[in-house]
């Protein structure tokens, strides 16, 4: 069974899959490491998907819900399986955890892949390119009510307008969306505050991995604006932007997102 703990004792839940250079994949907010299944059958890599602490299959902390848990967590799943030469990559709350844990995880990381992340969830003064804090304080609210109801409009917004109009990946991409477990509703407000309180700008001025950055051009949850803010603050990055695409291209472009992958691999390598 894939369990492990992390340094509180949590007891917590990954999926391992295939053969190869590791991949290690962290999900997003309220999600769970089964928005990722697709790539369990991948021929490139040896797919390892974490679900967080409080999320998916992983227990409850007491230590909490922030940026710092849930590095932790990925830190401790890189020491059970005692792996290096990793590509990690995040999705949405996810890339902002690669970036909170790569500075830790730097000599084990062959390269990060930053999906549909932003550096900044709520939009300052100084940083326009993110939903408003009203937007954010709805969300939270919204959460409080219902957080089942919550859930199902924000999967629905994180899919351009006509993205689902074929109804075989529609069905697909709802039948995998529908395995993923609902967290407890302090989640899913504390990881939320997270997401509103997080401002990880400082984390790309020396950020000196081999990155990939991908995103849809009709993201409306992490604006595009934002990956490309991450794009040019961390030299070196490479920029793949999928058109006609929402918040998440691993979903709805499954074979460009996967070929995108595999070929940052072989370039790193």
């Amino acid at each position: 069974m894939p369990w492990y703990q992390n340094i509180h004792g949590d007891k917590l839940w990954y999926e391992e899959h295939g053969k190869g250079p590791p991949l290690v994949l962290v999900h997003g907010w309220c999600m769970s490491s089964a928005v990722w299944s697709s790539l369990f059958h991948s021929d490139e890599f040896r797919v390892i998907a974490i679900d967080l602490r409080g999320h998916g299959k992983s227990g409850l902390s007491a230590a909490g819900y922030g940026f710092n848990g849930f590095a932790e967590d990925v830190s401790a799943l890189f020491d059970h399986l005692d792996i290096k030469g990793v590509i990690l990559a995040g999705w949405s709350l996810g890339a902002q955890v690669v970036l909170q844990a790569s500075s830790k995880l730097h000599d084990r990381l062959a390269g990060v892949v930053l999906v549909s992340g932003t550096p900044c969830f709520v939009a300052s003064e100084d940083f326009p390119h993110a939903l408003s804090k009203l937007e954010a304080q709805g969300m939270a609210l919204k959460v409080r009510r219902n957080l089942k109801r919550a859930l199902d409009g924000f999967v629905h917004r994180m899919f351009a307008y006509g993205e689902l109009e074929n109804k075989v990946l529609a069905t697909h991409i709802n039948q995998i969306m529908a395995a993923v477990p609902v967290p407890d509703t302090l989640v899913a407000l504390e990881s939320l505050k997270a997401l509103i309180d997080a401002d990880m700008r400082p984390l790309l001025d020396n950020f000196d991995l081999p990155t990939l950055i991908i995103n849809g051009d009709q993201d409306r949850i992490c604006v595009p604006e934002a990956s490309d803010f991450m794009a040019r603050g961390i030299t070196g990055s490479e920029h793949l932007v999928i058109k006609s695409c929402g918040h998440a291209p691993f979903l709805s472009n499954g074979l460009i997102f996967e070929t995108a992958i595999a070929d940052f691999n072989r370039r790193i390598h």
